[in-house]
């Protein structure tokens, strides 16, 4: 049985039990992401890159707003991949991404990845079977590079039905407001789930190291993916702190609530 198979799409979170647990998980977030960029404590400590795959209408935008809303937008960078450009597509395929990497004490979400190349990439005929099959090493030693130089690196793979994204598509299009992240070529690509499932799987077998495994989350709800999202977040973060041998900021240190 694959990765895929084996997630249980059924969890659910009622509203009740989601608002108290993003508060408590957001709060905990801000606080790691304080002691990261050295406001809390004075040491500055390694970047946060967080990268987003999955399915369209899989989650990933509601998912990253759970993560920054709550940030100083000084403190963060969020950034959306799409195709290359033709200017891109003349270096290597990883060349694009190095100008967004966060420095020491920054972080960045990456909506979209240089997973694209064995992906999208590799099911539309964009690379060569050579060229996608070289990506899962060269993606695994760039990984390892960047988190032994100071990145803790966290992949989210956010994953639903075919029936639930059906639902969310018929949802875009009937509301004025989502329409435009509706396109043509979404609606083509159901067509080649299962395929996508399939290359999904080898790049969990080729590119889950120690250093970054890949996070798979159940979206079938909203709701539950964006608390597992934050939770399994705050988890990557501190074991990438004590990685990096900072000292982990304790839970009673948020006791103290404003009245």
């Amino acid at each position: 049985m694959t990765i895929l198979d084996k997630l249980d799409l059924s969890l659910r979170l009622d509203r009740e039990q989601y608002e108290k647990r993003l508060e408590d998980e957001q709060r905990r977030l801000l606080q790691l992401r304080l002691h990261l960029g050295g406001e809390m404590g004075g040491r500055i400590g390694p970047g946060l890159l967080v990268l987003f795959e999955g399915p369209d209408a899989a989650g990933k935008g509601g998912a990253i707003k759970a993560i920054v809303g709550h940030l100083d937008p000084r403190h963060y960078t969020v950034v959306n991949y799409a195709a290359p450009t033709p200017r891109e597509k003349r270096h290597h395929f990883l060349w694009r991404f190095y100008k967004e990497l966060p420095g020491h004490g920054g972080m960045a979400v990456f909506d979209r990845s240089w997973y694209g190349r064995v992906l999208v990439e590799r099911i539309e005929g964009y690379a060569t079977r050579d060229e996608w099959g070289r990506a899962y090493r060269a993606i695994v030693d760039f990984e390892r590079s960047l988190v032994e130089e100071g990145i803790i690196l966290v992949k989210f793979w956010m994953h639903i039905s075919d029936d639930e994204q059906l639902a969310r598509f018929n949802a875009r299009a009937a509301d004025p407001l989502k329409q435009w992240k509706l396109t043509d070529e979404d609606w083509r690509n159901r067509d080649k789930n299962r395929l996508y499932d399939a290359a999904a799987e080898d790049m969990f077998a080729k590119t889950s190291h120690k250093l970054s495994p890949w996070d798979v989350i159940p979206a079938e709800q909203k709701r539950y993916a964006r608390i597992a999202v934050l939770e399994q977040l705050n988890q990557r973060i501190e074991e990438g702190m004590r990685r990096w041998g900072m000292p982990v900021p304790a839970l009673s240190d948020l006791d103290d609530r404003d009245d």
